[in-house]
């Protein structure tokens, strides 16, 4: 049976913020939270999976998450570039396998996710 809500610890280690960010969230209303009998937040699931995106359990521990639009994918054997632009003039070029792109079925003008951990672009979508 699926849970309905999450402490707002679990939903942090969740989302791959801190307890701090889930209160400054909803302090501003980005996050919606109700609370238990001792006053304490609590996160409903189906807010989890609005701010995730997606429905499953996928981890990152990255925070630097960056909203883009992919401009340029280039394919040369097994390896593929991809560009993208957060906000004219930046950009982010990321070097994946070819399988990735194919798999995520990356296409210039799609919206996605550029993931920067320490010195690794990664591409959600």
């Amino acid at each position: 049976m699926a849970r309905e809500y999450y402490s707002a610890s679990e939903a942090a280690k969740t989302l791959g913020i801190s307890v701090d960010t889930v209160r400054r969230w909803d302090r501003q209303g980005r996050i919606k939270v109700d609370r238990d009998k001792s006053n304490r937040r609590i996160v409903p699931a189906s807010e989890i999976e609005r701010l995730r995106g997606e429905a499953g359990p996928v981890h990152l521990s990255a925070r630097n998450r960056f909203n883009a639009i992919i401009t340029d994918v280039k394919v040369d054997g097994l390896i593929a570039q991809v560009e993208m632009v957060v906000s004219d003039p930046v950009r982010l070029v990321a070097i994946v396998t070819a399988d990735a792109v194919e798999e995520l079925a990356l296409r210039p003008g799609m919206p996605a996710i550029g993931i920067v951990k320490s010195t690794s672009v990664m591409v959600q979508r």
